[in-house]
This record gives structure tokens, C-alpha cells and sequence, in this order.
């Protein structure tokens, strides 16, 4: 890895905050639509994390002439070109030759990847066909990038006082390879700062307007060298502070982060970008707690969410999806006659949902949602659709509440999710804090 300053004598890199990056994605598959282009996304977030805006987005076909003559365009005018796709074993993977010839470099064989390709197929148990030693060639002079999900390495080059950095296709892949070594490289050649250049705030219970309403006089009190902006999700909002022109320091954002948390109480979920799911399971940890979950509308979502946290055996203790009556009544003990004269969506059934699942899962806390995500115009008993029901079993009693989701059915299941989530949030916060739930049946929190 070379300094700021490269052997030649070149003129030093820009700073993190005058870099320019273009990002190259690569595929057919791409382009037909036949696969989501997440790695805009995905790559655009954790450069803007580090204070870098991604300037440009092109996404090409596989063809070689296509390729060189892209990558020509945004090497004259990037100082950081990304790639990704193309580095694979099969003959539509030509990114490493086409980019090898556009800049003049040699590739060579490189014994150590191809080690590391013979060694991944042998703990898979496959035998290795001879097209994979392709994924061995790298740059003369340049670096490799260890791929410890797939047999193609990235690859890491820096000349002309610029960087490229090639990176697979999958994603399993490439963002673990780009989080664990393409932004600590980046940041160490002083082309991205070495920590997250805003604070963020998550929230939930209160919607973007309203959240700027009630932030605003905080927002006042710091001056103008502050900037502020707000990013709504599917039930929470993210509110990010920072200051581009240097006038206000880490610590004194900070602070105004600080004051902006005292006035939101239990609508502040936490700083950075931990998921409602993951703040839920540190409560979980924390009060030696576990919790169970029935679902129907959201056929599987909310469990999930869960066992995406690292560890979560140690607090969940498992979900049912029961969408028939029948399921109900021999999985979770449901009265017929309570399906029969209330129905299956309604507060009844869900608290008996909750109920269940506490006791038939061995649980602290449970959470039961269930209601209409079709798409017909109404459910039964005259409930729309979107109508959902989401019940709370905890030690302090059972509850339920009906929310209103209008909307296609992927929107009403992830709200419903969410909302989920942060009641359970909020009663493991009382909890935490020895208040007594009201008891009352909850109203919904839009």
C-alpha cells in the first residue's frame, strides 16, 4: 500500500471530502433485470458513512469492448473506480483482461490464490475443473483481496495516483470483502475518514415532520455549521448530524446528538444503525429474558429478524407460523370457540396467540401478530385490508392493539414487523426501569 504521496513524485491524493469515486457494476444479468443492482446501494451507503460521495453509478454488459471502453471514461476523471462482477472462472467473466489492457499491466499467476481456490474446493468436497486457475491471475504490482465466501479474489491496484478496486459479483461475497478490507485500505491512504463522518439517531413513534418539529430549536442552538438530515424507513426514521464544513467537532456533535436523545425518551431506539430486532435482543440479554413469536400476516418476517442477531439462541426461544384455524387450535391451544366467535384476526386471537406461545415455547415474552396483508379490498367482519392485530405476552400481562396499513402486501408486513418490534422495545424499557405497565389495552402508535 502505497502513502498519499506515491514513488514517483506525484502530486498528493485529494481529501476524503473532495475524492472522487465512480462505481462500475458489471453483469447482463444486471440489466435485464434479472438481478437487483444492491451493490449501489450497498456501496454507496458505506462510502457516504465515511464522508465520500459515490459520484457516478454505471452499470454495463459483459462484453470486453464495453468494459474497456467504460472503465477509460471513469479512470481519466476518478482518483477511486470500483468493479464489481466479472472476476469469475467462466468465458463471460472479463473484467481482470479488459482492465489489464486498458492499463497497460501484466497479469501473473499468483501461487497463493490459486492455494486458496484448491483449498475452498476441497472443503466443499467438489473436484476443481481447470477454468478456475483463471481466478489466480492478478495484476503485476498490485494487491489481492482475500475472498473468504467464493474462489474469486478481489483485486487492489493503485497507479497513476488513482486506486481500482475489483471486487466478485456475489454479494455474500463482496460485502464482507469490502467492510473488512477495501474501506480500512481506503481510509488508511487518507481517501475516506477512519470513522463514520456524522452521528446518527435512530427513532420510532414519530414521523419525519414531526420528528424535525421537535428536534428544530436543538438544531437552532448549534448555529449554521450544522447539518441535518432525516431518512424514513418502514416504521422509524433516521435523523443524522454533522457538520461538512468542519465549524462544529466530533465531541459538539455529539452533544447536540446527546440533548436531541433526552427530549425523544423511549422514541429513541439507538445511535448508529442497529436494527429494532438487535436492540431487542440486547434488552432480551441484558434482563435474562426469552422470547417466542406467532405469526400469520407476516408468514415468517418477524422470527426472522431475530435470528439474523449473532447469538440469538441465548434469548429467542423459537416461532410458529399457523395460518389455519386448525394450526392455532393444536400448536398454541387456541379455543375454537374463540376462533369461531371472534375470528382468527381480531384482539381476541391474538392475545390468545401471544398466550400460546409463552407457554408452549417456555417464554418470558411473546409477540402473536396476525390480519389481512391480501390483496382483496376488505378482510372479514368488515376489516380492510391492512388491518392487523399484534398482541404482547410479558410478565406484567398480556395486551393487544389493532393497526392500520393501507398499502401493497411486502409494505403491510414489515410494518407490522416494525411495530411489533418496538412495543416490545418499549415494555422491555419499562421493564428495564421497574415501571408497571398501564394496564389497558395499548393504542396503536402510528
Amino acid at each position: 500500500m502505497v502513502s498519499a504521496h506515491n514513488s514517483a513524485g506525484e502530486s498528493p491524493r485529494p481529501s476524503a471530502r473532495q475524492v472522487r469515486y465512480e462505481l462500475l457494476t458489471l453483469g447482463d444479468e444486471l440489466l435485464l433485470g434479472l438481478t437487483a443492482n444492491g451493490h449501489l446501494t450497498f456501496i454507496g451507503s458505506q462510502l457516504g458513512r465515511r464522508g465520500a460521495l459515490l459520484q457516478r453509478n454505471v452499470t454495463i454488459t459483459d462484453e470486453a469492448d464495453a468494459i474497456a471502453a467504460q472503465f477509460r471514461e471513469s479512470w481519466a476523471r476518478a482518483d477511486v473506480v470500483i468493479t464489481t462482477g466479472g472476476l469469475g472462472p467462466t468465458c463471460d467473466d472479463r473484467t481482470r483482461d479488459a482492465l489489464a489492457e486498458v492499463l497497460g499491466r501484466k497479469l501473473v499467476f499468483d501461487p497463493v490464490t490459486e492455494q486458496a481456490i484448491t483449498e475452498r474446493f476441497s472443503r466443499l468436497g467438489r473436484k476443481m475443473t481447470a477454468n478456475n486457475l483463471k481466478q489466480a491471475y492478478v495484476f503485476e504490482g498490485g494487491g489481492v483481496l482475500p475472498n473468504a465466501n467464493g474462489t474469486a479474489p478481489g483485486l487492489w491496484l493503485e497507479q497513476d495516483g488513482k486506486v481500482l478496486v475489483m471486487l466478485p459479483g456475489p454479494p455474500n461475497e463482496l460485502q464482507p470483502m469490502f467492510t473488512d478490507q477495501v474501506v480500512p485500505r481506503l481510509a488508511a491512504l487518507g481517501l475516506l475518514l477512519d470513522r463514520e463522518s456524522y452521528v446518527q439517531l435512530r427513532t420510532a413513534g414519530v414521523g419525519e415532520s414531526a420528528l424535525e418539529t421537535k428536534l428544530q430549536p436543538i438544531f437552532d442552538r448549534a448555529g449554521p455549521g450544522l447539518s441535518v438530515a432525516f431518512c424514513a424507513h418502514q416504521g422509524s426514521v433516521d435523523c443524522r448530524v454533522s457538520s461538512p464544513s468542519g465549524a462544529l467537532t466530533q465531541s459538539q456533535l455529539e452533544g447536540v446528538a446527546a440533548e436531541c436523545v433526552a427530549l425523544l425518551g423511549d422514541d429513541f431506539i439507538c445511535y448508529g444503525h442497529d436494527s429494532l430486532a438487535r436492540v431487542c435482543a440486547e434488552l432480551l440479554r441484558t434482563q435474562e429474558k426469552r422470547l417466542a413469536v406467532v405469526e400469520t400476516a407476516t408468514g415468517g418476517l418477524l422470527a426472522q429478524a431475530f435470528t439474523e442477531v449473532c447469538g440469538a439462541c441465548k434469548f429467542f426461544a423459537g416461532g410458529v407460523v399457523c395460518c389455519s384455524n386448525d394450526a392455532k387450535m393444536q400448536l398454541l391451544d387456541v379455543p375454537e370457540c374463540l376462533l369461531m366467535q371472534h375470528g382468527a384476526v381480531s384482539d381476541e386471537a391474538a392475545v390468545a396467540m401471544a398466550t400460546g406461545a409463552a407457554e408452549t415455547l417456555g417464554a418470558d415474552y411473546a409477540l402473536a401478530v396476525t390480519g389481512f396483508a391480501g390483496a382483496a379490498s376488505t378482510g372479514q367482519n368488515g376489516n380492510p385490508i391492512g388491518t392487523i392485530f399484534v398482541a404482547l405476552f410479558s410478565p406484567a400481562g398480556v395486551w393487544s392493539k389493532k393497526l392500520s396499513y393501507p398499502g401493497p402486501r411486502p409494505t403491510i408486513k414489515v410494518r407490522a414487523v416494525n411495530a411489533a418490534l418496538d412495543w416490545l422495545r418499549r415494555e422491555l424499557l419499562r421493564a428495564q426501569r421497574g415501571e408497571a405497565t398501564p394496564a389497558r389495552r395499548m393504542s396503536a402508535m402510528q
